[in-house]
């Protein structure tokens, strides 16, 4: 097992004040990706975790939602927890209605596993490919996991590096599932973003059934929060990657917090600013409100009104 990273007792010490967003969410708006981890005490870490975060609870994520205008949430299974879901789930009975869950579950998970997840809120889970992250993802593992999900109309949220799409893709194509990318396939912002790398990623997302998050621009950034004409703006550098996606997927992004930010080390992200970046890469309340209510509630929520 890899040397865990251990954080510090302050990493969430600016959550009960993040500032104030001068952007107001539409209502209804949804975080479609965000954690919970532990408390450790009650929801144990798993042995071949490959970092040890700090708690993050339930009762934090939904203080911070309930701050930011916030109304509903995409609970998305941390690695931390490896294949125990237990504090995700819990998180999202806990919401009442106002969470959803993504798994992550192992080749023999049983049928009658996947329908207890499915009754609790579940709707996908996740495929890591970031090699930091995880030891490997096993294809053909992989594969039968999709399989054994598919009848029940859940999706595969896909976690992978630009420069890996092109070994991943004809993979990628061949499950029975819609996918959901994470973060835009983490893109090189330093490279032009009509470049062959990002356009690749868009080929490969106009493919269809394919869903992209925009999200997770101070992993992305290189430039971080900047100053311009005395007011902050958030990683300006990301915004034309967001943007492009945004504009030529109109009905299949979302966005998410990525609250608490595990495996910062640069800074640790202001989550006002977070939402001040939005009204950045979408620029119309059309476009806001496809990205953050109608297009995650048609995935999450069908049917239901906001």
């Amino acid at each position: 097992m890899s040397a865990l990273i251990t954080k510090t007792p302050g990493w969430l010490d600016w959550y009960e004040n993040p500032s104030t967003p001068r952007f107001t969410l539409p209502a209804g708006a949804v975080d479609a990706h965000c954690h919970v981890f532990g408390p450790a005490a009650e929801f144990p870490f798993a042995p071949e975790r490959k970092y040890t975060p700090c708690d993050a609870s339930k009762k934090q994520l939904f203080a911070l939602r309930d701050e930011l205008g916030i109304s509903r949430n995409v609970i998305v299974q941390a690695t931390c927890h490896g294949a125990d879901n237990t504090a995700m789930v819990d998180a999202v009975q806990s919401a009442e209605g106002r969470a959803r869950g993504i798994a992550t579950v192992r080749p023999d998970v049983t049928d009658t596993e996947l329908r207890r997840l499915d009754d609790a809120g579940v709707r996908g889970v996740r495929f890591n490919f970031v090699k930091r992250l995880v030891d490997a993802s096993p294809k053909e593992d992989l594969a039968t996991i999709a399989e054994k999900i598919a009848p029940l109309g859940w999706h595969v949220v896909i976690y992978f590096e630009a420069a890996d799409l092109a070994d991943l893709q004809d993979f990628f194509t061949a499950l029975p599932t819609p996918l959901v990318v994470d973060h835009m396939g983490r893109p090189d912002v330093t490279a032009p973003v009509d470049g062959p790398e990002f356009s690749r990623f868009l080929r490969f997302v106009d493919r269809g059934d394919v869903w992209v998050k925009v999200s997770c621009p101070e992993r992305l950034s290189v430039t971080g929060p900047t100053a311009l004409n005395g007011e902050q703006h958030a990683y300006t550098d990301v915004v034309p990657y967001a943007r492009r996606v945004i504009e030529e997927f109109p009905d299949s992004v979302l966005w998410g917090t990525d609250w608490p930010h595990p495996n910062l080390t640069d800074h640790m992200p202001d989550d006002g600013l977070l939402v001040d970046y939005l009204p950045q890469i979408a620029g119309t309340a059309a476009q806001q409100q496809q990205l953050l209510v109608t297009n995650p509630m048609r995935l999450y929520w069908p049917g239901e009104s906001v």
